[in-house]
């Protein structure tokens, strides 16, 4: 079966850490570039981190520049995102998708694979 299963999420206090993982299976993730979403409550969904396919550059929203890390590991067929310094408004559903274009980080046009996301909670 090809997907994709994030898992990592879990409560923190305001300034913790997590590391969410997103790995493939039935396909290999270094032929596509990934995505990590972010989706709270009564809000849109939003592109948090990015790394491409192409030449493994990576993109992040401003509102998480400097204490998010997007990284892939091809042994492990697996891409992490390090969450540091999380605020209460980094609470949501995070999801990570793979998409085989070549501009995909520049708008997540023709996204292939969805995982289930997983829920991050931020709060004191």
């Amino acid at each position: 079966q090809l997907q994709l299963v994030e898992s990592g999420g879990g409560s923190v206090q305001p300034g913790g850490s997590l590391r969410l993982s997103c790995a493939a299976s039935g396909f290999t993730l270094d032929y596509y570039s990934i995505v990590w979403f972010r989706q709270a409550p009564g809000k849109e969904r939003e592109g948090v981190s990015c790394i491409s396919r192409s030449d493994g550059s990576t993109h992040y929203a401003d509102s998480v520049k400097g204490r998010f890390t997007i990284s892939r590991d091809n042994a492990k067929n697996t891409v992490y995102l390090q969450m540091h310094s999380l605020k209460p408004e980094d609470t949501g559903v995070y999801y990570c998708a793979a998409g085989e274009t070549y501009y995909y980080c520049s708008g997540y046009v023709g996204t292939k694979y969805w995982g289930q996301g997983t829920q991050v909670t931020v709060s004191s």
